[in-house]
């Protein structure tokens, strides 16, 4: 079963520069078997050009690392944070892809302004506070998912699976790691289309809340028609 969490994981991380979602080693994924408490995640500065799916490190949700030789990646403590804190979640995210990170780097949230976002987002993409000079200091990566889970609140992590960190990068997540990574690029193709409108329309407004809800609960939710059955 954990052989088979690793392949997920891995499999999940091959699909980030195939995505062009990374660049150079920036970025990762992971996947969780919540039945055990154990996630898989890859280790860190390893060239995805060598990954195999046994280098792959399982980590525990209080932090502990369970199997592996190699260091896990150094963003594990925000990928724990996420999965105890979104308890429906099985995958996280984290890349450094280009408009995404344009709108975490400016502060701003990306807008949601057609029915492509809609498609997968259900309002914004909110953007983090900053983090306090006293959380950089001491656990950053902690603070950093404790930072996102403060962000939802007051939203639905399953509505709106991804986030922008304040001067940092995005993450997303879904019910599995392969949706976790299609949440991934989606959010990268949102930001790149709300950069682009926002160049043609700067005064542009957000995408009306009836279009938004008709196109997010077709795809989504107990009313979903969009695509084939089960």
């Amino acid at each position: 079963m954990l052989t088979e969490l690793k392949r997920e994981a891995f499999e999940a991380n091959l699909r980030l520069p195939e995505h062009g979602l990374v660049q150079l080693n920036f970025g990762n994924a992971s996947a969780i078997d919540r039945s055990r408490g154990i996630f898989a995640i890859k280790p860190s500065g390893v060239d995805y050009r060598t990954l195999r799916a046994a280098d792959m490190v399982l980590v525990d949700l209080a932090g502990r690392q369970v199997e592996g030789k190699l260091r896990p990646s150094s963003d594990t403590p925000t990928h724990r944070i996420l999965y105890n804190g979104f308890s429906e979640i099985g995958g996280v995210v984290h890349t450094h892809s280009r408009y995404a990170t344009g709108f975490a780097q400016a502060g701003r949230p990306i807008p949601a302004l057609g029915t492509t976002h809609a498609d997968f987002f259900c309002g914004e993409v909110p953007v983090t506070r900053g983090l306090k000079r006293a959380e950089i200091a001491g656990e950053y990566e902690v603070h950093t998912g404790r930072v996102i889970c403060a962000t939802f609140a007051r939203r639905n992590p399953g509505e709106i699976p991804g986030v922008l960190v304040y001067r940092h990068a995005p993450f997303a997540w879904g019910p599995t790691a392969a949706k976790a990574v299609e949440n991934a690029v989606a959010l990268e193709l949102c930001a790149r289309l709300a950069y682009l409108t926002l160049q043609l329309r700067p005064a542009g407004r957000p995408i009306e809340q009836d279009l938004l809800q008709r196109h997010f609960r077709r795809k989504h939710g107990p009313k979903a028609y969009y695509g084939q059955a089960d």
